[in-house]
């Protein structure tokens, strides 16, 4: 049995668990804060990690190859090469280009920290920047590759809503309001398994918030 290890309220932790609900394979979760993981199975403390029957694995993309390679049905990648490829290089674009920039500033727009007004300035051209060439990318037809659901599909829903949120709070306007998001989530928001991702998401925010404020 596929053990997934982290919180549910973490995008990159609901970036695996929609990839293993839409290949339909069993799995357990197993609840662990930052600073409560396995250090043999997570080095660098960091959630995910999934504990298979070989042994642990570590970093989101990473369990998502794997559960590729070592699953077949259900696949989320296309058999076509390039097609893939297309597939990997918008799931890389959300996280590494849109998502970890604008995690830069959730401190403010979402735990009731501060952001340097030199950073904010910093960040928004980039911001732009990025959801550009991610908007040259995305096909949203109807899915974020095409007509497949896919991973890249896993990583937007996961990643997407915090870009949008974060971007509305810190400046005032949603900078991903130039593309067909919203009602690309309205409909990605009518598969069960993004439901039940999105109903565990909001009952493990609360917990997060009061896990924070007892270590406060």
């Amino acid at each position: 049995m596929l053990t997934l290890v982290g919180f549910s309220a973490s995008n990159y932790y609901n970036v695996v668990k929609l990839a293993l609900l839409e290949k339909q394979l069993p799995f357990q979760e197993r609840l662990a804060w930052v600073g409560e993981t396995d250090p043999a199975a997570s080095p660098l403390g960091k959630v995910p990690y999934l504990l298979t029957d070989q042994g642990p694995i570590s970093e989101s993309t990473v369990i998502l190859e794997y559960l590729e390679a070592r699953y077949a049905a259900h696949p989320l990648l296309p058999v076509d090469p390039y097609q893939a490829a297309k597939v990997r290089e918008l799931l890389r674009y959300s996280e590494l280009h849109l998502e970890l920039v604008a995690r830069n500033l959730y401190p403010e727009a979402f735990f009731g920290g501060q952001v340097s007004e030199r950073l904010k300035e910093k960040l928004r051209p980039e911001l732009e920047r990025h959801i550009a060439g991610f908007g040259q990318l995305a096909r949203f037809a109807p899915y974020v590759a095409g007509d497949t659901f896919s991973l890249a599909d896993c990583a937007a829903i996961a990643h997407l809503p915090l870009v949008a949120s974060c971007s509305k709070i810190i400046y005032g306007q949603d900078l991903l309001a130039g593309l067909p998001v919203r009602d690309y989530l309205k409909r990605m928001g009518e598969r069960a398994s993004v439901q039940r991702v999105e109903a565990d998401r909001k009952l493990n925010v609360a917990a997060m918030m009061a896990h924070m404020g007892g270590k406060a």
